[in-house]
């Protein structure tokens, strides 16, 4: 399974910017600080994320970055896919000529691969940033 440190990196600083209140406006200085994330990688992330229309970026003495739209109407899966591809489980592309056994034909798992990336998928775009924030995770009940 790969997920990418921007893409984790991104639900946090979105995460984070959210758990400031409706409208705040936070300097990425401010936002690195207390996620321990360095400025020149959130400013990469930001970039996306503004040009996908998640942020909104503030010019002046008191500029930084706020959410473009609710952290309601946020969904992970969409932070992580304004900065990265979808997380990904499988060992082959469906663009690739060459299968996931490096010739052409497919991997006994690989139907197992896609169903658990579309199961990701589901997951994470069902959960807000807002449901973060708050806490409010599906709790996945081990089995016996």
């Amino acid at each position: 399974m790969k997920l990418t440190a921007k893409g984790r990196y991104a639900v946090m600083a979105v995460a984070d910017l959210a758990a400031q209140g409706e409208g705040a406006c936070e300097s990425l200085s401010a936002i690195g600080a207390r996620q321990a994330i360095s400025v020149t990688f959130l400013e990469q992330i930001f970039a996306k994320l503004r040009k996908a229309g998640y942020v909104e970026s503030v010019r002046g003495a008191q500029g930084g970055y706020s959410l473009a739209r609710s952290a309601h109407l946020i969904s992970l899966d969409g932070v992580i896919r304004a900065v990265d591809a979808a997380p990904k489980a499988h060992g082959c592309t469906p663009e690739s000529k060459i299968a996931c056994t490096g010739r052409t034909d497919r991997c006994l798992t690989h139907d197992l691969w896609g169903a658990l990336e579309t199961h990701i998928e589901g997951f994470l775009s069902s959960i807000s940033v807002q449901d973060v924030v708050d806490g409010r995770l599906p709790i996945l009940e081990a089995a016996e």
